[in-house]
Formats: C-alpha cells, structure tokens, sequence
C-alpha cells in the first residue's frame, strides 16, 4: 500500500476513535425519554461501530514524522471523512425505527451539510436524542467538525488537509491554533445565543438547539413549523443575528475580536451582505403586500427574515412558503440569494460571497487596464479577514471555475427535477436550496418523494457543501492511483 494512503487510514482511524464519542452525546436527554433502552441502542451501536472501524484502520496505517498531508491527499481525507461521517451518523435515525436508508442518508447529509431540508414532516413527537443529533450534526458541521478535529490530530503538518476542505483562513500562524481560535468563538456564540433565547421565552432544549442550527446556517428546528412556531418577535431578531453571524467567515470574527478594525473595514463580504439583505427585503416585502402578507408590517417583519434565512443559507422560516408558489417574485429573490450565499470559511453555503467580489473586481480590473495606457501596470487588492491578497490569475481562475461549476450542477439538478414531474418553479426553488445548503422548502421535499429525486438532492447537498472540486480531485487521485497500481500487480 502507498504511504500516502496508510497516512489516510491514519489520520481517519483518530478521528473516527473520537467521533465514537460524539455519538453518545445525544444520550445526555434519554433520561426524560419513555423509549430510554431503544434510544441507548440506536446511539450506542453507532458508536461501537465507529470505534471498531477505527480500530480496523489502524491496523492498515503506518505513518513517520516526515509525513506532510498535501492538498491532494488532503482530499481523499476529506471524501473519506464526510462518507464515513454521514453513513455513522445515519444509523441513529434507522435503529430508532424512523427512517429508512436512503431516508436516513438525506437526513444525516442535510445535517452535516447544514442544509436543513428534512424527512420528518412532524418532527415535534420525536425522542430528544434523536432532535438534539440533527441540530449537533449541523452545529459541528457548519464548523467544519471534521477539519477542526483532524487538524488538531495533525498538526501542522495538516495545512494541506485544512485547504483541501476550501479553507483559506489560516488565522493563526499554524492550523492548531486557527483551529482552536474558532472552536473558542464558536463555542462562545453559541452560549451567548442559548442564554438570549432562553431570555426572550424559549425553554433551555429550544434555546440551545436553535442557537446551533442559527450558529450553524442550518435551519433544523425542534417545532413543526419552524420559528413561526414562537410568533416572537425578540426570538425572531435574536435568531437573525446569529444567522448573520455564522455567515461571516471566520477571519473576519477573529479581525473583529483582535480589534484589527483597518482590515475590517476593507473587508467587502459583510458590506455586500447588507446590501443585499436590504434590497432583497425591499423587493419581497414591497411586492407581497396583498398576495402573501396581508399589511406592511407582516410583509417587513416576514420578508427581512425570509431574506437574511435565505441568503445565509440557514433555513429557518417565519411562512409557509408553499404558499408562495403564487408569489414569483418572492420566489426568484430568495432562488438568487440562496445560490449567493454567505461569507468565504464560513458556515453558510453558495458561492460565496469572496468569489462574488473577485469576479467584481475582476471585471473592474480589466476595464481600467482597457482605459489606461498599455505600459500601466494595475493592482487590485482583495482583503479575506486580516490578510490582504492581489488579484492574480489563480484567484481568477478558482472564481470562475467554482461559480461555473455552481451553475452546471444547478442546471443539472433543476433538470433532474423537473424530470420526476415537478414543476419548473418548485425545481429551481428546491434545488437552489439543496445545493447552496439552505434548506428551505417549496414542499418537494418529503418521505414519500420519488427515490431518484431524494437522491438528487442528496448529492446537491453533498458537492455544493464540499464546493465539487474537493470531491473531483479526490476521485480522480483515487482512480488515477488504482489504474498506476494494476500493471505493477500483472
């Protein structure tokens, strides 16, 4: 076996020994549970299981002080890791008898990709185990779990991985202490958010669950309908702000807290985000006036929430969005927001909003060298937290390549879609949503929906949240190694 693959095994044994941890974390609400033994089994095998594989790849790995994780194995780490993650993490919801398998699979993949969009159509009479593993899922995985553990197993030698997942907010000086800074901040949000919500009137289980999923740009909630469940106000605005929060990347929280205000206020991602929340509030709300808010202060109060949701990529709903259907405009404007998305190294999904200021600057770029004389040389700065880059051709390239690649596949899903008898409407809405990890939903989403198309959006989910090329490198290194070891074995 290639070294770079005993690394691999290596790596993915640790974290899979450590991940059989956090399956029994759920267990902490099996007190106040009357299915108390049928919940301890549906963790609690997991568990054995994920311990017992790692245990397996420990026998297959070997690795020496000289290792050094590059991007490309890095990759195959990160296809592994989130495979392993989601196939574990599904188990729970099969054992306690709720979901089927591929149910199962879309439920773990939406949590991990901090979608959102769910199989349980009630979700309010299910064990509290089972509503506190969906919000832990997208609480640890809008942090990005699996880089955070892995990277603090590695160690510096682990900066390929920490890239290979598309971060680029090395905000430390060495992966360990980034990592550590953002558990901190992470951590901290959420227990200022827990202690919020618990203020405006939500108990500590609705407090704490929704403060993840908010943290997080996920959108599981413990009620049926949502956060229109609590008609409150204060909930509504607390729950915004930490929406806004977890759309911002990291590196700028840590600019903010280290009071590097210079870098902040060169930092265009937040500037862009405010823009785009307030002309997307005032497209919504002014034309719903009349079709689905019946005054101007439902259709304010809906339509800023509907739009921050949306463009963070969270998925919390104050509406019923199936009743927009008949609202197009609403419809096109969150389509729009939902496929933007957030701040780079964030928690929230889409194209992002770094790549958007590339392609802007880009295009500034070339017509000031288009007006200036053809001796002058031009430089744009692009600022991503504290660090200050040029644009250059590889920033460029990476740009255009990911938002293409968004482009295709929303193509491709919306057609896949369309082709299991949904309309061209619920298509465009469903999938932006899938694959931009946001999880609202048009009502395509459902237990009783077409397998292929629960897979379809398995797999929007999965690529969009992994952002396509990490999984194509990954596949084309695996593949590309398979095919140089056959002739050495005839």
């Amino acid at each position: 076996m290639p070294q770079e693959y005993r690394v691999v095994f290596s790596t993915l044994s640790k974290f899979l020994r450590f991940f059989s941890l956090i399956l029994l974390l759920p267990l902490v609400w099996i007190f106040s549970e009357p299915s108390f033994f049928q919940c301890i089994l549906s963790f609690s095998i997991p568990s054995a299981v994920s311990f017992i594989l790692g245990l397996i790849l420990q026998r297959f790995s070997h690795t020496t002080e000289s290792d050094v994780i590059t991007v490309k194995v890095g990759a195959v780490i990160v296809l592994f890791s989130w495979t392993t993650v989601i196939l574990l993490s599904a188990l729970p919801y099969m054992l306690c008898r709720l979901l089927n398998f591929s149910q199962a699979i879309f439920e773990a993949t939406s949590g991990w990709t901090t979608t959102g969009l769910t199989m349980f159509p009630v979700v309010e009479g299910l064990p509290k185990p089972v509503l506190f593993w969906r919000s832990l899922t997208q609480y640890l995985g809008g942090a990005g779990f699996a880089v955070i553990v892995m990277s603090t197993i590695i160690g510096p030698t682990g900066l390929g991985f920490y890239q290979a997942e598309g971060r680029v907010d090395n905000i430390a000086p060495n992966i360990r202490h980034s990592t550590r800074l953002i558990v901190t901040y992470y951590l901290l949000y959420a227990l200022a958010g827990t202690i919020a919500l618990m203020i405006s009137g939500l108990n500590l289980f609705d407090a704490l669950n929704h403060s993840f999923t908010a943290l997080a740009t996920g959108g599981f909630s413990t009620k049926n309908n949502s956060v229109a469940a609590f008609d409150n106000l204060s909930t509504e605005l607390i729950l915004m702000f930490l929406m806004f929060l977890g759309a911002i990347g990291f590196g700028i929280h840590h600019a903010f807290w280290s009071g590097d205000w210079h870098a902040l206020r060169r930092n265009s991602e937040p500037k862009q985000m405010i823009v785009l929340i307030l002309s997307g509030t005032a497209c919504v709300s002014l034309a719903g006036i009349g079709k689905v808010f019946p005054t101007f202060s439902d259709s304010l109060r809906h339509g800023i929430f509907q739009v921050v949701s949306a463009l963070t990529g969270t998925g919390f709903s104050t509406v019923d969005l199936k009743s927009w259907l008949g609202f197009p405009t609403g419809l096109f404007v969150l389509v729009v927001l939902m496929l933007l998305g957030g701040c780079m190294d964030s928690t929230s999904g889409g194209i992002k909003q770094y790549r958007l200021t590339v392609l802007f600057k880009t295009f500034g770029m070339s017509l000031r060298k288009f007006l200036l004389p053809k001796t002058s040389v031009v430089y744009v700065e692009i600022w991503k937290g504290s660090a200050r880059r040029y644009l250059d051709p590889q920033l460029i390239k990476e740009a255009f390549i990911t938002s293409a690649a968004y482009i295709l596949s929303y193509a491709l899903g919306v057609l896949m879609l369309t082709f299991y008898g949904y309309s061209l409407e619920q298509a465009m809405f469903e999938f932006a949503s899938a694959l931009a990890g946001v999880g609202l939903s048009c009502g395509v989403t459902s237990p009783s929906m077409p397998l292929g198309a629960m897979w379809t959006l398995i797999v929007g989910m999965f690529m969009g949240r992994l952002e396509f090329l990490v999984v194509v490198y990954a596949l084309a290194k695996i593949f590309s190694d398979a095919l140089r070891s056959f002739p050495k074995q005839a």
